[in-house]
């Protein structure tokens, strides 16, 4: 009875908060909430990579800053472009960026990987600061409209939440689903044994490729979706080194191993922000002591402890 009420019963409940969220807490809290979506959304997008493949990303933002910008230049210079499509522009603008970057990234792997996605990310963000013309340099690109979708107007909170959030769940049931088919099984082999995968004749490089372009063109639409909300976009806000290692900190706090452990991991850092920032400004101080608490005491995550916790109680009922 217990199972049943928490696979059926749960995501009613969650369905229902997500539906009536605006009413139940307010502008302040949704705004704070489409913040989180929208984070955990990029962050799972380099699990696809990281949790999935075994490739560690430094330079993830490069995605997601070419898809803000994308949307945001489309927006300021062409008025009334369709907002779908400029989001749909976004994910295209990443995919095109990952197509220029694959050749040369999946020929390596580990420290080696890791280090030229750093140098390309930080290439993108010398380029949109130096191109001051284009990109509006330190200032970035902002003010630009947003238009309606289907008559609605987006630049309402509670309208945009909504608009949001189904993008952002599609999305994110997209990637789940990726997850589930037998390609996903077989970058799940690239990451445990990649010479196994290599003798059973699957194309190891030509897979870490469709694996860059899949979770690039989704963080391309995380920040796409991250420009329209914000109305703004920035080198620092979208392409800083920070924007690449802020999801790959979500993804260790909330499970590297598990789908949702970015997103639980998102959770618990955006609340652990917000109660900290009520007593001290040191925020990234504690996030870093709270990081080093979990890489020390709990390797496989939030949710890894989780599960640890619950075979743990299951072994003594048994016993029992």
């Amino acid at each position: 009875m217990i199972t049943i009420i928490r696979q059926r019963g749960l995501p009613v409940v969650l369905i229902v908060i997500l539906l009536f969220f605006p009413q139940l807490f307010g502008i302040l809290h949704t705004n704070m909430f489409l913040s989180f979506s929208i984070m955990s959304m990029y962050a799972v997008s380099l699990n696809l990579m990281l949790g999935y493949t075994g490739l560690l990303s430094f330079g993830h933002a490069m995605f997601f800053g070419t898809g803000a910008y994308a949307t945001s230049l489309i927006l300021t210079h062409i008025e009334g472009f369709p907002v779908l499509l400029s989001i749909l522009t976004g994910c295209l603008a990443a995919v095109i960026m990952a197509v220029i970057t694959a050749p040369l990234l999946v020929r390596v792997s580990g420290t080696a990987f890791a280090m030229l996605t750093l140098a390309f990310g930080q290439l993108m963000y010398v380029i949109c600061l130096k191109f001051r013309e284009i990109t509006g340099g330190e200032d970035g690109l902002g003010g630009f409209t947003i238009p309606p979708f289907l008559g609605i107007d987006l630049t309402d909170t509670v309208n945009f939440y909504y608009f949001a959030m189904v993008i952002l769940l599609l999305c994110l049931g997209a990637m789940w689903f990726f997850t589930q088919t037998p390609f996903g099984n077989i970058i799940v082999g690239i990451r445990d044994n990649v010479n196994r995968v290599d003798y059973l004749g699957f194309q190891v490089h030509q897979t870490k490729a469709i694996v860059f372009l899949i979770s690039g063109g989704f963080a391309g639409i995380a920040g796409s979706v991250y420009a329209l909300f914000q109305n703004l976009v920035s080198p620092e806000g979208t392409l800083g080194v920070f924007v690449s290692f802020n999801p790959i900190v979500m993804a260790v706090v909330g499970g590297l191993g598990s789908f949702f452990g970015p997103v639980v991991g998102a959770g618990i850092l955006t609340i652990l922000e917000e109660t900290v920032s009520e007593f001290t400004d040191r925020i990234d101080l504690i996030n870093g002591i709270f990081l080093i608490i979990i890489i020390l005491y709990a390797p496989t995550g939030i949710v890894g402890l989780w599960h640890k916790l619950k075979e743990a109680l299951f072994k003594k009922e048994t016993a029992q």
